[in-house]
């Protein structure tokens, strides 16, 4: 099975205060295809599947031993490690605000590293973010998203933002809340922490391949403050370049540098940029792994996937059987299955059990919730049939950040003033994705056992119904892409 995602067009235009105009135009790509060295699991499917002979899955299964990871040096170990002196980051919360959180999702701090902390709270802004979408969106629509690329989009530009902007902005992603779980965290620890992220997804070879590019693009002549820019390059590599966005020049190069970056995935990244642009934060990312099991390409064939109670569309469905972790949640009436890569990456198949069932789901979805599913699952063999698809989506993200709190950003009253003396405002904020999975893998350019119980009798996982998929780099907790397939023969 062969995953493809391509993500995140974020754009801001910035001009001169009597123009009321400000635009930085982020590019967010990211392509995803994964090979897992960690069995999958699988729940079940009612759905009949032809049993294939032992010798068939001998031949066609491919396992891989996890490639160890590189020494770190001594003063990051910690944020690999679920150390229990990190204990203090939650204990040293006052009482009073403790209670208040509790049931919370500062509660899984407890016995995780910082970056996996950092990314809890990432997660929960996604969910956030997918229910805003999904709101807004036919349930017949398919979702696709890429929160890392979106997060660090939004503590990119948090690096220039002042009084109220900033403090506001903060608290929706959840970093207030990170920054008060301990006297030892301050603004610029998110800011590390973000920086230590991308040194360990990105700049490593963990049997997968993973990469990012961030750009600080600057119209020539415009005055930008020297610490906004040297930060940029601090924490996020991005390094401020002087460019004419007046130039048609300028799209045709930077769409031809997104173009290599994410392997001819994301081929017009842009399209049009607005001759007032003053900065332009183009950020991609590119993804490729592959299935520990591998899908054998003669295995798929078409079969029926329910769209509703009335539809249904016939889809090539690939199949496998292998050993694959599994869960069975009773208390949200669905299946979940971890289908992993090589390296320390898998995607969850979260499926519902009736076709009515996937709204009530995704209104549940929660790091808490994921966390359960986790920790409920028992590995068995089991055979598995999963559609292939191609999702490809533009979001235009201001109206939906604005629902989850995010106003003054966008309004005129924002204080930029960390990033120029000029008065500036973000007027598009842009993410465009793409997924592909198949029977290689995945490309693209995204607590308490209560109502589980193991699929002790369980042995098929059939998606022949819209399904939610989440992709979890597992080191670092960082839920790198999130969508819903409602319709794998639309994009």
């Amino acid at each position: 099975m062969k995953f493809l995602f391509c993500t995140a067009i974020l754009s801001l235009i910035i001009t001169s205060a009597f123009c009321g105009i400000k635009d930085i135009h982020e590019h967010f790509d990211r392509i995803n295809e994964a090979k897992s060295t960690y069995p999958s699991w699988a729940p079940n499917g009612t759905n009949g599947m032809p049993h294939l002979p032992p010798e068939f899955h001998k031949e066609n299964t491919v396992t891989n031993d996890l490639i160890v990871e590189e020494e770190e040096e001594e003063e990051e170990t910690e944020d690999y490690l679920d150390l229990d002196y990190y204990f203090d980051i939650v204990d040293a919360v006052p009482e009073a605000i403790f209670e208040f959180r509790q049931g919370n999702v500062i509660d899984l701090f407890q016995g995780k590293s910082r970056i996996q902390r950092l990314n809890t709270l990432n997660a929960n802004f996604a969910f956030n973010l997918y229910q805003s979408l999904k709101d807004k969106a036919n349930s017949s629509e398919n979702i696709l998203l890429a929160p890392v690329g979106i997060s660090t989009a939004m503590a990119m530009i948090s690096l220039g933002l002042k009084g109220q902007t900033h403090e506001e902005l903060f608290s929706v992603l959840g970093f207030r809340d990170f920054i008060n779980a301990s006297s030892k965290y301050d603004v610029m620890t998110v800011h590390n922490l973000f920086h230590k992220l991308t040194n360990r997804l990105f700049k490593h070879n963990f049997g997968y391949t993973l990469r990012s590019v961030n750009d600080l693009y600057i119209q020539q002549q415009f005055p930008i403050l020297d610490e906004f820019k040297n930060n940029m390059k601090k924490y996020y590599f991005a390094d401020a370049r002087s460019t004419d966005f007046t130039d048609p020049a300028f799209i045709t190069k930077t769409n031809e540098h997104v173009l290599k970056l994410t392997k001819g995935l994301i081929k017009e990244a842009l399209a049009y940029v607005n001759p007032t642009t003053l900065i332009m934060i183009l950020n991609c990312i590119y993804f490729k792994g592959t299935w520990v099991n591998k899908f054998p390409v003669e295995a798929t064939y078409k079969q029926t996937f329910r769209l509703n109670e009335k539809e249904t569309v016939k889809v090539p469905m690939m199949r496998t059987k292998s050993n694959f972790l599994a869960a069975a949640d009773h208390e949200l009436d669905c299946d979940v299955l971890q289908l992993p890569y090589v390296g320390n990456i898998s995607m969850l198949i979260v499926l519902p059990h009736k076709l009515s069932g996937m709204n009530i789901l995704e209104k549940q979805l929660t790091p808490q919730v994921v966390e359960r599913w986790l920790k409920s699952m028992t590995n068995r063999t089991r055979e598995v049939a999963l559609p292939k698809f191609k999702l490809q989506k533009t979001y235009h993200l201001i109206d939906s950040l604005k629902s989850l709190g995010i106003s003054n950003l966008f309004n005129q009253s924002s204080d930029y003033s960390g990033i120029s003396n000029k008065e500036i405002i973000i007027n598009t904020f842009e993410h465009q994705s793409t997924i592909t999975v198949n029977e290689e893998g995945t490309e693209a350019a995204a607590v308490t056992n209560v109502g589980f119980m193991p699929l002790s009798t369980q042995n098929r996982f059939v998606a022949d119904r819209p399904f939610i998929f989440l992709i979890y780099e597992h080191r670092t907790n960082c839920l790198l892409f999130m969508g819903r397939v409602a319709n794998p023969s639309k994009s």
